[in-house]
Order: structure tokens, then sequence, then C-alpha cells
């Protein structure tokens, strides 16, 4: 079978690998173009995907935006039977969707129609779900909206990061993306694509600034779960004196340890930082002990060796 593939960062590497182990003909790899870094903006970093095909010699295709007539006239010579996308960053256009026989498969990690959209990993664990999994799903024009093929769940651990949780669904939907298409290849009548219950969709937003942002009157579950959720990145942010610093590997405490405080009021900064959330529906408030936080400007670091040059006031509040 003859495979086109679209992806881009590092959660589609696994894909990529699974299609080249187990033999499939990958006829090219559609890519962002480079991204440029520093302080110039005048190195150009590739992106992870593309690292992988050009290891294995395979023809990648960058282009601006995936919607030219020469992009199509090359993807038309390569006759592809299939196309594979994962993470690629681009909406692809009806003309694109019907180029190969088997049309256009994206591995998105969730198990559709819940969290449709961007970030579904992040919102799995903000929202506090239990489960969330991988899909495989036949594109069309809508978001995450096309039928799907083939679905695979996975529990969610209670103190699993973002970062953990997309490395761990990206081995999982290039597992799936390749029993699909072994279905497609072996089975006679290939398998129907089941439309999605619009009913249920659910939908992932973009994880902006003001999300990112802790509102510490809100319970210490909450601030617990968005704190997880956003790690590594984008990172959920707080500020203490005007100046921002990012939080990480939390652990909530209830009831609150070691005393009461207003919501972002510091209660301990020995070693770690506990700081005073909202309260829980009617209890009298929570606390959240974190352990690395990431200042302005500088690597992220164990919270002691933070605290050491801090110089935090008593009664010091994060706002």
């Amino acid at each position: 079978m003859r495979v086109v593939f679209f992806g881009t960062p590092e959660f589609a590497v696994p894909s990529l690998r699974a299609l080249l182990g187990e033999g499939f003909d990958v006829v090219a790899v559609v890519t962002q173009p480079d991204a440029p870094q520093g302080r110039s903006r005048s190195q150009l970093i590739p992106p992870p995907v593309k690292e992988v095909a050009e290891a294995e010699d395979l023809t990648v295709l960058q282009p601006d935006k995936p919607t030219g007539a020469a992009f199509l006239d090359r993807l038309r010579e390569l006759r592809p039977d299939v196309g594979v996308v994962v993470a690629y960053g681009h909406i692809l256009k009806p003309e694109l969707l019907s180029l190969p026989p088997h049309g256009l498969l994206n591995v998105h990690p969730s198990l559709l129609p819940g969290l449709r959209g961007p970030a579904p990993v992040e919102w799995a664990i903000i929202r506090g779900h239990e489960t969330t999994g991988v899909s495989i799903m036949q594109l069309d024009a809508g978001m995450d909206s096309g039928p799907v093929l083939h679905q695979i769940p996975h529990r969610i651990d209670q103190n699993v990061t973002g970062g953990e949780l997309s490395a761990h669904l990206a081995e999982m939907g290039a597992q799936a993306l390749i029993e699909t298409l072994a279905m497609l290849e072996q089975s006679d009548p290939p398998p129907k694509p089941v439309p999605q219950n619009e009913s249920r969709a659910t939908f992932a937003p973009k994880l902006t600034r003001e999300i990112a942002h802790i509102d510490w009157t809100t319970d210490a579950r909450t601030i617990g779960r968005l704190v997880r959720g956003l790690d590594p990145r984008p990172g959920a942010w707080t500020a203490l004196q005007d100046a921002e610093i990012k939080l990480f590997t939390p652990k909530v405490m209830e009831p609150p340890f070691p005393g009461t405080g207003a919501p972002g009021e510091i209660l301990s900064a020995d070693g770690s930082l506990v700081i005073a959330t909202g309260p829980l529906k009617d209890s009298a408030g929570g606390t959240v002990e974190i352990f690395e936080v990431q200042p302005a400007g500088k690597a992220r670091m164990p919270a002691q060796d933070w605290l050491r040059g801090a110089r935090l006031t008593r009664g010091a509040k994060f706002s």
C-alpha cells in the first residue's frame, strides 16, 4: 500500500516509524516548513518528522500551505493509495481529501466524538476525565468530525502529565493506525467507517495564555489538574510581585495543611511551595504543594532551589 504521510511534531513520529517498520511504502512525507528560532530568527529548525524522514531517505515536501496546484500535482504523480495525517497542523481541503482512493486517515488522541479540536490530551486531564484513547477516522471537511474506523481506549492515571499522556497516546495511535491499515488491505469488503454521534460531541479548544493562568479561587483539585495537564507545555502560570512563574509537579492536599489562608497565599516555603486555594464545594478550602517551578526567562528547577533566592515575605500571595 502506497502511503503519503502528513505530520509535523514529535507526536507524529511513532506513527511514521510504525509505517516504515511494517513495510508500508511511504512515497512522501508532508510536513510544516522549518521553523525560525533564536533571537535573530535566523536559525531554521526542522520538524521532528522531517528529521526522521530524511534519516530514512524519504521524499519530504514542505509547502507553506497544502493547497497549491503544483503541490497537488506532485501528490497525484506519487499515486498514493491512502493518506495518513497525524498532527500535521493544517486543515486539508476537499480536493486533497479525495485524492487517494482510500482517502486520508487521521490519528486523533481522544475517543471521538469527545474532545474534538487542537488540544484533546491536555483537556482530558484538565477536565478530570477518567478515560481517553485514540481514534482513527476518515478525514472530512469538518473539525475532527469524520467517520471512525477504529478506537482504542486508555485509562488516565491520576498523576499523569500532559506530556506523559501525549507520549503514550502517540504510541497507541501508531498501533491503532497499523491495525486499521491492515483491515483496509486484508478485509473484503473493507470495513465501513462509523459516523460520529454529533449529539455527544465535545471540544478541546486551543490553549491560550488566559486558560493557562491559575485562578487561585478555584479548588485544589481543579488547580492540580490544570498544572498537570499543561506540563510541560505551555505550563500553568501565576504571578508573584508582578513577576510571572510557571508551576509544575503539584500535590493536592485536603484538608488544608499546614494551615488556611486566602487563595494564592503561600502557607509554607520550606523545601516546596504550599499554596492556599479556594474551597471545594462546602469545604473550608484546600492547598496545593508545588515541587518544581520555572521563573520567567529561566530553566525549570526544583522549587527548593528557587526558594533559596526568592526572598519571600510573610503573607506573600500569587495572583
